[in-house]
């Protein structure tokens, strides 16, 4: 079973780009997109009815801005749109989808990059998505969180930790945060497969970076630990050319579906 996940970075633009004839080759049973950038009643048909999917979007009330959706070919028993916090639940940033045999969290968390009011509410996001993880006691059930996180958790994973150990996205605090995050019950699921740098998930638009590998791996299939021991594979693809980000193909046991 293929769970894949895909910041698009406007889900129009990557459609342009030959994101669905991509999604089609590699099949996956089920796909979570971020920062979708669009409401689902000005999309067309095209983008919203994917032949044998069951479609799920959660938009945000600005337009053009974040949001998520997904496409899954296993209707779940219910699902979940937002954290019941309504600052971020007007941005578009979950959606939780309860299947048979797990559980489902596709997230996007919000970007520090355009300032200090912008930090505070990525500081104080992070604090709701424990929480709310923890109340939920997700670390002791079958459950994938997979998006956009937009941290780098380790210096392996940035192409430069120490010109960026100020930037947003690479911040102290926000790494002890993901550390104390795992140290809940939760692996990241790329890391346990592949050790090597150079493995990044997004690069700036700007000097080249994409072809000179600049990268930022921010995007993640964080696993519960009673989830991991299903998992068999993820990957990453920077060949992929719809976004300034790139997939990552989470695969578990079929039997899980």
């Amino acid at each position: 079973m293929k769970i894949l996940s895909y910041n698009v970075n406007g889900i129009r633009s990557a459609s342009n780009k030959g994101l669905w004839d991509w999604i089609e080759s590699v099949d996956p049973d089920i796909v979570c997109f971020q920062e979708i950038k669009a409401d689902v009643k000005d999309l067309s048909d095209e983008i919203v009815s994917r032949k044998g999917y069951f479609p799920y979007f959660f938009s945000a009330q600005k337009k053009g801005y974040s949001g998520v959706a997904v496409y899954t070919k296993n209707k779940p028993i219910d699902i979940q749109l937002g954290l019941n916090i309504p600052d971020f639940d007007s941005e578009g940033r979950n959606i939780i989808l309860n299947y048979q045999n797990f559980i489902l969290v596709n997230s996007y968390f919000p970007s520090g990059t355009t300032g200090e009011d912008r930090q505070r509410v990525k500081d104080q996001y992070l604090d709701t998505f424990t929480r709310f993880c923890v109340e939920n006691e997700f670390h002791s059930k079958k459950v994938v969180l997979c998006g956009d996180f937009n941290i780098c958790r380790e210096p392996i994973d940035i192409h430069n930790p120490v010109s960026n150990k100020n930037s947003s996205g690479f911040l102290p605090h926000e790494r002890k945060w993901f550390s104390e995050f795992l140290n809940l019950g939760f692996v990241d699921a790329f890391r346990e497969f592949n050790k090597e740098p150079g493995n990044y998930t997004w690069w700036s638009y700007r000097a080249g970076a994409r072809i000179k590998n600049l990268g930022w791996r921010i995007d993640y299939h964080l696993v519960s630990l009673p989830m991991m021991a299903y998992v068999r594979n993820v990957n990453i693809f920077p060949q992929a050319f719809h976004s300034d980000h790139c997939p990552v193909l989470l695969e578990i046991d079929k039997q899980l579906a």
